[in-house]
């Protein structure tokens, strides 16, 4: 199964042309009409359309988890640093080693030195 990318609008579209030619399918919000758009809305695009979240922002996460919902995988990229050749190495190097989890949905956090992996539905009452 091919791995596609939504990626929400922060996230540059050097990024997105990288992903493409990596072999994935990647498009931004921007290019589908939905930059206006809530993020509810864009967690409900992703999941019917099998979309894989691509962002920096904590709050796709937390509305999958609010949610109770199973599907879609989110990536956050928290990054001190978030130039576009930055985001780009990181994907090239973990995209591998993330692909199970990605596939069975997960939540991914890309920090510092760090990747935080919570694997879908999340139980709230945990935290």
């Amino acid at each position: 199964m091919t791995l596609k990318f939504l990626a929400d609008m922060p996230i540059s579209p050097k990024t997105v042309a990288f992903l493409c030619e990596s072999g994935y399918e990647a498009v931004r919000i921007f290019d589908i009409g939905m930059k206006d758009a809530e993020d509810y809305e864009i967690v409900d695009y992703a999941n019917k359309n099998d979309y894989i979240i691509l962002t920096m922002d904590l709050d796709f996460g937390a509305i999958i988890a609010l949610r109770n919902l199973s599907k879609p995988s989110v990536i956050t990229c928290r990054l001190e640093n978030l130039e576009v050749f930055q985001i780009k190495d990181l994907l090239d190097k973990r995209l591998d080693g993330i692909k199970e989890y990605l596939l069975k949905c997960s939540i991914i956090i890309f920090e510092e030195f760090r990747v935080r992996i919570r694997e879908l539905p999340i139980n709230v009452n945990n935290f």
